[in-house]
This record gives structure tokens, C-alpha cells and sequence, in this order.
């Protein structure tokens, strides 16, 4: 019994956490439209290409996950869409026929967007 309880444990303790449901679809759809966006993306002053933003922005929501700091889109946006996490220098987004923004502004902008064309469901 001792043993089956510290396996469980133990499988507990190293498994990814799970965001709610609409919080994961929601930033699953934020990071697919940044890919699909055209658009170019700034991090640490150099610009980037929205496959390679979408990837980027893939890992910090991995490990962002994986320790259970992305609850919701809002946290995703905030703890990995603002900035660098190695010189903290804000992002930003330049998308063709728009003026450069910040990644913040782009991302919340995207999220409202989806969430009025999307049923809000667990």
C-alpha cells in the first residue's frame, strides 16, 4: 500500500499540469494566429518571423505549464507575450499595414476577438 502510494506520488508530482480547458484552447489559438499572422514579431530588439515568433512563444508556454503559470490566457499573455524573460525588454508586433505595437496590446486585441466569435465553454 506504502508503495502504491508513493508511485502515485511520484507520477503526481512529475505530470504537466493542465490549465482549464478554455484557457488552453484560448492559448492555443493565440499562438496559431501569431503563426498565421504574417506578421513580424520583435524580441531583444531583433525582428522575427511569425513561424519563429509562434515557436518561441510555444516553449515559454510549455514551461510556463508546466509549472502551473498559465491558469488563464490573460496570465499566458502577461507572463510569457510581454517580454523577455532573459533581459525583460518588452515585445513587440508589426504586422503589414499597421504601426509596430506591443506584443500585450496585439495578443489582448486577439483574445477579445476570438472570445466574441468563440462560445465560452469550460
Amino acid at each position: 500500500m506504502r508503495a502504491a502510494a508513493a508511485l502515485l506520488l511520484a507520477v503526481l508530482a512529475g505530470s504537466v499540469h493542465a490549465a482549464p480547458p478554455r484557457a488552453e484552447r484560448e492559448i492555443a489559438q493565440l499562438i496559431d494566429a501569431l503563426g498565421r499572422s504574417g506578421c513580424r514579431f520583435q524580441r531583444n530588439g531583433e525582428w522575427h518571423d511569425a513561424a519563429t515568433a509562434r515557436g518561441h512563444l510555444q516553449r515559454k508556454y510549455d514551461w510556463l505549464r508546466k509549472r502551473g503559470l498559465a491558469d488563464t490566457a490573460e496570465q499566458f499573455i502577461e507572463r510569457a507575450g510581454t517580454r523577455s524573460s532573459m533581459s525583460g525588454r518588452a515585445y513587440a508586433v508589426r504586422c503589414p499595414g499597421r504601426p509596430e505595437e506591443p506584443s500585450a496590446a496585439w495578443l489582448m486585441r486577439q483574445l477579445q476577438a476570438l472570445r466574441r466569435t468563440t462560445p465560452s465553454s469550460p
